[in-house]
This record gives C-alpha cells, sequence and structure tokens, in this order.
C-alpha cells in the first residue's frame, strides 16, 4: 500500500491543478484500511464494474468506490474477475444469460431509430448489465456473513485517522 500512495503523490504529479482533487480523495486513508461495510462496497462495486465490457473496469470502479467511500484496493481486485483466462467463459454465461430472461420475462427487442437491436446483442446488454447487479447484490451480504463469521479477519469498525498533532510552542511558559 505504501508503494502506490508514493507513486501517487508522486512529484511530477503532485502539484498539477487537475491531479489535487483526485489525490485527495485517493489518498483518504479510511479508504485503505479494511473494515466490514467499506470492504462489502468495494466488492460490490468492482463485481458490477467486472461485468461491464469497457476498457480500464478497475479505473471507473476505483472512481466510483471514491465517491461512495469504499475500499479501493478491494474494489480494483474484485474487477479482476474478468481477466484473459476467464472473459470468454463469463461473456458467453452472460448471452445465455440474457437469453434466458428475455425468454422467461417476455423482454422485447428495443428499437432504435426504426431499427430493432440483433437479438444476440440484446442478450448481451441484459445479461452484462443483470449479471452486474446480481453479482453486485449478492457480495454485499456475502461479505458481512464472513464478518460475522471471522470477525477477526475482517473488522467491524471503520479505521480511525487521528487528527494531525499541533506543534509544541516554544517560549510559552503557563
Amino acid at each position: 500500500m505504501r508503494k502506490v500512495h508514493r507513486l501517487l503523490r508522486h512529484r511530477r504529479l503532485r502539484h498539477r491543478g487537475w491531479w489535487k482533487p483526485i489525490l485527495h480523495q485517493l489518498l483518504d486513508r479510511r479508504l485503505w484500511h479494511p473494515c466490514r461495510d467499506t470492504v462489502a462496497g468495494g466488492i460490490s462495486i468492482g463485481l458490477f464494474f467486472s461485468m461491464m465490457p469497457m476498457p480500464f473496469q478497475s479505473l471507473a470502479a476505483a472512481a466510483i468506490a471514491t465517491r461512495a467511500k469504499v475500499n479501493i484496493p478491494f474494489t480494483i481486485a474484485a474487477c479482476f474477475v474478468t481477466n484473459p483466462l476467464t472473459e470468454i467463459p463469463i461473456r458467453a454465461a452472460q448471452l445465455g444469460f440474457g437469453a434466458w430472461l428475455r425468454e422467461t420475462f417476455g423482454i422485447t427487442v428495443p428499437r432504435i431509430a426504426d431499427a430493432s437491436l440483433p437479438e444476440g446483442f440484446s442478450n448481451f446488454i441484459i445479461g452484462f448489465l443483470m449479471m452486474g447487479v446480481l453479482l453486485s447484490l449478492i457480495a454485499y451480504p456475502l461479505v458481512h456473513l464472513f464478518s460475522a463469521l471471522l470477525p477477526h479477519h475482517l473488522p467491524i469498525k471503520r479505521h480511525r485517522v487521528r487528527p494531525p498533532r499541533e506543534p509544541a510552542r516554544r517560549g510559552s511558559a503557563n
């Protein structure tokens, strides 16, 4: 974690105007220390973004994690559920899941500019959105259950950041 903090505070980036607000949010130490609620939220956000077929999923998830005040390392780690080895089976499952949802619930294919989307494409869109939402909803209570069963592995309370100490004043005699 310290290496990541040092990398984010690199002297070439530190004084850039656009980087300062991002850096201030990313370096909040409460977002880097695990506790039950922040880890549960982080894994939920990370799993949702892992199901999205987009580049740089972990960056988008980290941006949302900073705004939601959840654990950033667990968010980014959960994004790596989809990696080069698991990408093809997960995308195939999303396509099948979307087709099953369309058939079961009778979802119609949306029309855009008097032309309907191809059926496979709409199945895929429904599949990855619903898989992302379902994994996100399942992950949150599972992390809480894990914390209840093994409380020594995942603390319940948030990490407290101590306020900075005031420097001792010289020459003041009271």
